[in-house]
């Protein structure tokens, strides 16, 4: 359904084969294979009748081919080649469907429960599609209980004349009417813009939340609407054509840049850089000894292609200079009823750096910078935890000290793991910057089944301040042996590798199997190296886990 995930690709893949190349590939197997019969869903059978046609599982075939193996593909082919040899009934119109409401519809969100899915005002009841999904089971269930208007405007290929017909075959019901309630009056979050139903949400109030596990290294640039979501404050409402970006000059005066400003009078570069929530994987340190703090799990983490203006450019426009020193301190726009707004700093020497990179993004991945990733203008610091990279930019200075906000002095900070609440000294510790060696594993997800034979596992790697990710170790026993993965990114210059790695190991699992403990560690060009296990690093804070990414999954024979 909306799984298809390889035709949302932003680049050709690194073996220089593109998706449209490797769908005619799949096509002439998928040929050769089988006979050019084609069938499609009976229109009032909710059970999958098919009926005899001439091209559209064709069309169906090389669509999903895009994305899918070959050994997928070819089983989808023999289940769609035995369902024609068989004689369908005859369809009659069946009686009026019966009218559900949305509350209704989210409670058939597994399988135990059957899954049901909306689509425009109908609804559907797609469990026996499950395992046919090109896309896998996991993508499908991902809009269990819910609307696929969202995926599918992930994955476009489904809107397609011969895909609404499979689906028109689950049709089990119509939504109705009724409209669903709206934010309360008054609520500070009531103009939040809206989120893709796949993320897994932290906190709804501010809104945090990760994609999925299995998601997160599909794309080398993620998809905008699955970037992770770290909002401290309620999300600004921000007019572009009033905006106006202030930034205090060398000589103490104030220059005003409207975001025209910004765009006509400064070049514009564009740089691929990876973001992290210095809370990422925060979880496996809360299953250790609880932080009270966000629970991340392994998606605080992902990478867009930035676009935007120089912060050195603009500094240098204000009258500083190369030379100067001390800190640059950022303010949003987000603010908190009492009036406070998220603030955060860098040191100068990064900002004016022309190898810093640092920008004041207003594209995200082509697109104009979307709400909740700071519209209409961000800074983007590469290589630096996430909590430096302010968004709804509204305020630049410079000066000799940090700054003064609660998130760059009572927060974003490590600290030993023999500290507590009692004995903390905020004073005593420097504020986050670059971030350590980072890596885990986004498929197989933990406690899931898998077969015996073979096995391909996924993840990615990143290491602050640019340093480039030179290997990835994986285990299947624990650490008791290893195995290098394969590693696939853009080429990036040496100090300057901002964007993350995505790596993937395939290997054999032998028969007899019963389990696997996948691990994975990553190494960066100066040899750092992931700690073994999250105590020792454990914090009252609950940031920097970069401990081995440990996995357990089951092993089935079939």
């Amino acid at each position: 359904m909306f799984g298809l995930k390889k035709m949302l690709l932003f680049r050709p893949s690194t073996n220089g084969l593109c998706t449209l190349q490797r769908t005619y590939w799949l096509r002439a197997m998928t040929r050769k294979t089988h006979p050019p019969a084609c069938l499609a869903w009976s229109s009032f059978h909710s059970r999958g009748t098919w009926k005899s046609t001439s091209s559209r599982r064709h069309r169906l075939m090389v669509a999903a081919g895009a994305g899918l193996g070959i050994g997928t593909i070819l089983a989808y082919g023999d289940h769609c080649r035995r369902a024609a040899e068989e004689e369908p009934p005859a369809a009659t119109p069946g009686p009026p469907f019966p009218v559900f409401t949305r509350q209704e519809v989210s409670r058939h969100h597994s399988e135990a429960n059957r899954v049901w899915v909306t689509y425009g005002s109908d609804v559907f009841d797609v469990t026996d599609f499950l395992e046919l999904h090109p896309g896998g089971k996991s993508k499908i269930l991902l809009a269990a209980g819910g609307a696929l208007e969202p995926f599918w405007a992930l994955y476009a290929m489904h809107n397609q004349e011969h895909v609404l017909e499979i689906l028109h075959g689950y049709k089990v019901g119509e939504l109705s009417p009724d409209e669903p309630p709206q934010p309360s009056p008054g609520d500070p979050y009531a103009e939040d813009p809206p989120r893709h139903p796949a993320l897994k949400v932290n906190t709804l109030k501010p809104f945090n939340a990760e994609p999925p596990s299995e998601l997160i290294a599909e794309n080398y640039l993620t998809p905008n609407q699955l970037f992770f979501k770290r909002n401290h404050l309620p999300v600004p409402i921000v007019d572009p054509t009033a905006y106006r970006l202030r930034v205090q000059s060398r000589n103490g005066r104030t220059l005003s840049l409207s975001l025209q400003d910004l765009k006509r009078d400064f070049p514009k570069h564009e740089v691929v850089a990876t973001l992290q929530c210095a809370g990422n994987r925060r979880a496996e340190m809360n299953a250790l000894q609880n932080t009270n703090r966000l629970g991340w799990g392994i998606g605080a983490i992902s990478t867009a292609c930035w676009g935007g203006a120089r912060l050195r450019d603009v500094l240098v426009r204000a009258g500083y200079r190369p030379s100067d020193e001390g800190h640059v301190c950022f303010e949003g726009l987000d603010k908190d009823p009492s009036g406070t707004v998220y603030g955060a700093s860098i040191p100068f020497k990064k900002a004016m750096s022309p190898e810093g990179d640092v920008l004041l993004a207003y594209e995200m991945n082509g697109e104009e910078l979307p709400q909740d990733h700071g519209f209409p203008l961000r800074v983007i610091v590469p290589g630096v935890v996430g909590a430096r990279n302010v968004k709804w930019l509204a305020k630049i200075t410079v000066g000799p000290e940090e700054s003064q906000s609660h998130w760059q002095q009572k927060d974003y900070k490590g600290f030993s793991s023999s500290v507590t609440w009692e004995t903390v000294d905020f004073s005593k510790a420097p504020a986050i910057q670059e971030m350590p060696i980072q890596s885990a594993i986004t498929e197989p997800g933990p406690d899931t089944s898998v077969t015996a034979g073979e096995l391909t596992v996924k993840g990615y790697a990143w290491s602050g301040g640019g340093q480039h990710v030179i290997r990835v170790d994986v285990s299947l026993d624990g650490g008791k042996t290893w195995h290098v993965a394969k590693l696939t990114g853009e080429e990036q210059l040496p100090g300057r590798a901002w964007g993350w790695k995505l790596w993937q190991l395939t290997t054999s699992v032998p028969a007899g199997t019963k389990e696997l403990n996948i691990v994975c560690k990553a190494v960066d060009v100066s040899y750092n190296e992931q700690p073994d296990t999250v105590r020792p690093i454990w914090n009252i804070l609950g940031v920097l886990n970069n401990a081995w990414h440990r996995v357990h999954v089951h092993v089935s024979e079939e």
